[in-house]
């Protein structure tokens, strides 16, 4: 015959968990801070409207009052504008990493000043 195994002095799974001082790193505050910056997600987003509502705004707005129904040239504009958007946002990417190094830089130079003293 099957016998049950009860014992109450153990502990289960989630009564293990709890001890903290087992852990190392359990007095260490976990990070709980985004990934990515707020300014980055906004960029993005901003770019992405951009991206979907400038090509096309270009394309109605000069297929009739620019090229006079011309449809090749107003879609070689809309392509025009879409790369110019994409462009725009690979200068926006570059320069807020070059902010990001300098500011890493005078952090560290901060750190070495007060190392000094």
């Amino acid at each position: 015959m099957a016998t049950r195994r009860i014992i109450s002095q153990e502990k289960t799974l989630l009564e293990k968990d709890d001890t903290v001082g087992t852990n190392p790193a359990a007095d260490q505050k976990s990070d709980i801070a985004p990934a990515v910056p707020a300014s980055v997600i906004i960029k993005l987003l901003a770019t992405t409207l951009a991206m979907i509502c400038l090509p096309i705004a270009s394309y109605f707005f000069t297929v009739d009052r620019v090229f006079h129904g011309n449809s090749t040239y107003a879609a070689s504009l809309a392509a025009i504008v879409a790369n110019v958007v994409v462009i725009g946002y690979v200068f926006l990417a570059m320069a807020e990493d070059r902010s990001d190094q300098l500011e890493a830089s005078a952090k560290e130079k901060a750190k070495e000043g007060k190392k000094d003293q």
